[in-house]
């Protein structure tokens, strides 16, 4: 045998180079559990990052929602002092006229106030989204009322109602119509205060739904124009279907933001006339800051959660899921 074949490679030569002679890792061999040592380091360094941000998360959210649980089963008084009385404000609740006549207000305002806003935003971000001209400019117009105090929109707009020197009032006189006492008349105050949110808030969520018509390819609504489709057909099968996702999620917001209303009726109204805006989040207020009945308040706070969260599902069932 030639000093050649005594060093000749194995069958195979390179083709069967392991992991010491620079092939890839074997199934099994060290390159795999090195791989998994290496991801639990940076999954441990990741988690590390993060502890601030999740510690804060959990103090300041979920504690106060625990301690907001906690007090709903208690007769907690301003000077600290507390008995563990179980289900009994929640058993309050449901014989409370008060309540229920809340409850109804806010229940007629969300179903006055979210698909008012909602169709304002929509309209508004379908109109911008034609415009090419100045679009930032109008976008920073119709979003500067959404920073501006919700208490500062609610006085001037209580001037803009005002049954005697309001604004309103004088365009309708003009007409030979009215008076008409818009904050006084208790069919009318919950459109009007409805109004008054809906244009002090509908800025954000018109952003949202415009960066959701951005994002749908121009290919398909060009595509629908070649085939013939009319504007109202692209809209309504092409448009809204893509739209749906971020339909959904100002839905939520929006709703989530009509069961918490309190600042526009306090200021405008305080409640009135004859509590027909005297909405849960108010009789929250009164009866933790006003009665300091704390663990009451509480029961109402809980309330309000689940009755958002029943919404927000059914939202979900119809607007939210996947096809």
């Amino acid at each position: 045998m030639s000093s050649a074949a005594a060093v000749a490679p194995p069958p195979g030569g390179d083709a069967e180079k392991g992991p010491a002679a620079g092939g890839p890792p074997q199934p099994g061999g060290g390159g795999g559990s090195g791989g998994r040592a290496r991801r639990r380091r940076q999954a441990r360094a990741g988690l590390l990052f993060a502890a601030p941000m999740l510690l804060l998360f959990a103090v300041f959210r979920f504690g106060p929602v625990l301690g907001a649980v906690f007090l709903s089963l208690t007769d907690y008084r301003l000077n600290g002092e507390w008995t563990f009385v179980g289900a009994e404000n929640y058993t309050r609740l449901g014989g409370d006229e008060l309540f229920r006549d809340s409850l109804t207000v806010t229940l007629l305002y969300v179903v006055i106030f979210v698909p008012l806003t909602v169709l304002l935003s929509l309209a508004t971000a379908a109109m911008l989204h034609q415009v090419v001209w100045r679009r930032g400019l109008f976008r920073g117009i119709f979003f500067l009322p959404y920073v501006t105090s919700i208490v500062l929109a609610a006085v001037i707009w209580k001037w803009i109602y005002d049954a005697e020197d309001g604004l309103l009032n004088g365009l309708l006189g003009l007409a030979s119509l009215g008076p008409v006492d818009f904050l006084g008349s208790g069919g009318l105050v919950l459109p009007s205060i409805a109004l008054t949110s809906a244009w002090k808030g509908f800025g954000y969520s018109m952003l949202i739904l415009l960066a959701g018509l951005q994002a749908i390819p121009r290919s398909y609504t060009e595509a629908a124009m070649i085939d013939g489709a009319g504007p109202w057909q692209r809209f309504r099968h092409i448009t809204l279907p893509l739209l749906r996702p971020v339909l959904f999620f100002v839905l939520v917001i929006e709703t989530i933001s009509a069961f918490q209303v309190f600042d526009a009726m306090y200021v405008m109204t305080g409640g009135g006339p004859v509590r027909s805006s005297y909405s849960l989040v108010y009789m929250l207020y009164d009866s933790g800051f006003k009665f300091f009945d704390f663990g009451y308040a509480s029961a109402i706070g809980l309330v309000i959660f689940v009755f958002v969260l029943g919404v927000s599902l059914v939202q979900r069932r119809f607007l939210g899921k996947e096809d």
